[in-house]
C-alpha cells in the first residue's frame, strides 16, 4: 500500500505586483454595531451580522450537544456539526471583510481610521457580542497590510479623538453625546449631523492631515516601523475636505 506523502515549499516574493489605487483621495470609516462601516462619502455599508443571523441555530446544536452521553458516537456527530457551524460563522463574517477592505483599497490611496480599544469594548455585556460579530480587529489587520500591498496609507486617529463629537463643518466639540444620540446639530454652525456619518468625514479631516503634514508630523519620519500612519495627536485636522470620487461597489 502506497502512502501519501506531501511536500511545502516556502518562496519570497514581491507584493508589489498589485497595481496602486485607482484613486488617491482619502476617505473616513467609521466601524459601528448596527452598520459596520460608515464611509466620509455618506455610504453606509451593513455587515453580515453572521452569528446574529445563525443563532438560533447555533443554540439549538449546543443544547443538542450537551444532552448527548459523553464519549458515545452521537455526542461525536453533535460536536462535529457545532465545530462545522462554526466554522462556517467565521467563513462568513471573514468574507465580508476582505470583500470591502479590498475595495477600500483597491478604490483609494489614504484612509482614516480610528483606533478602537476592542478589547475594553467587548467588556460591555450589552454590547460584546454585537462587536465580537463584526471584527473590528481582522478590518483594521486586513485594511492595513492590503493597503501597503498597493502602496496607500492608513492612518489610525488617536484613541482620545473625538470624531462623533466635533463637528466636522466648524470643529466645535460637545461636552457630551450619549450613544443613543444618532442625530444632532452643532449649536455654533447650526449643521445637521448624523453620528456615524460626522465621525467618517472627521477621521478623513485628520487624514487629509497628516498627509499634509508628513514631512515636518511628530508622526512621520524615516525611521518608523509601523505599517499604519497615527497622525500626530496636536496636530490641528483641516476642516475643509474636497469632494472626492469614490468608487467602492456597492452590497
Amino acid at each position: 500500500m502506497l502512502r501519501q506523502r506531501f511536500v511545502s515549499y516556502t518562496v519570497d516574493t514581491d507584493s508589489s505586483h498589485l497595481p496602486p489605487a485607482e484613486n488617491q483621495g482619502v476617505v473616513g470609516v467609521d466601524l459601528g454595531v448596527s452598520a459596520l462601516a460608515t464611509l466620509s462619502t455618506g455610504e453606509v455599508v451593513a455587515g453580515a451580522k453572521p452569528h446574529k443571523a445563525l443563532l438560533s441555530r447555533l443554540q439549538r446544536l449546543s443544547r443538542s450537544l450537551s444532552r448527548k452521553v459523553k464519549g458515545s458516537n452521537q455526542r461525536n456527530k453533535a460536536k462535529a456539526k457545532l465545530a462545522k457551524l462554526h466554522a462556517r460563522i467565521a467563513h462568513i463574517r471573514k468574507e465580508t471583510l476582505h470583500q470591502l477592505t479590498t475595495d477600500l483599497t483597491r478604490c483609494l490611496h489614504t484612509i482614516g481610521l480610528e483606533d478602537l480599544n476592542v478589547s475594553g469594548m467587548v467588556k460591555n455585556r450589552h454590547l460584546s457580542r454585537a462587536i465580537s460579530d463584526m471584527g473590528f480587529f481582522e478590518f483594521r489587520r486586513q485594511l492595513e497590510y492590503k493597503a501597503e500591498m498597493r502602496g496607500g496609507v492608513v492612518v489610525v486617529g488617536d484613541r482620545f479623538f473625538a470624531s462623533s463629537k466635533t463637528c466636522s463643518a466648524c470643529g466645535h466639540k460637545l461636552e457630551k453625546l450619549p450613544l443613543s444620540i444618532r442625530q444632532w446639530t452643532c449649536p455654533t454652525c447650526g449643521a445637521s449631523h448624523d453620528r456615524d456619518v460626522n465621525a467618517a468625514m472627521n477621521l478623513a479631516h485628520y487624514a487629509v492631515s497628516y498627509t499634509v503634514s508628513a514631512c515636518g508630523g511628530d508622526g512621520s519620519g524615516l525611521g518608523r516601523k509601523s505599517k499604519t500612519k497615527p497622525a500626530p495627536m496636536k496636530q490641528e485636522f483641516d476642516r475643509k475636505l474636497d469632494d472626492v470620487q469614490v468608487c467602492i461597489s456597492s452590497k
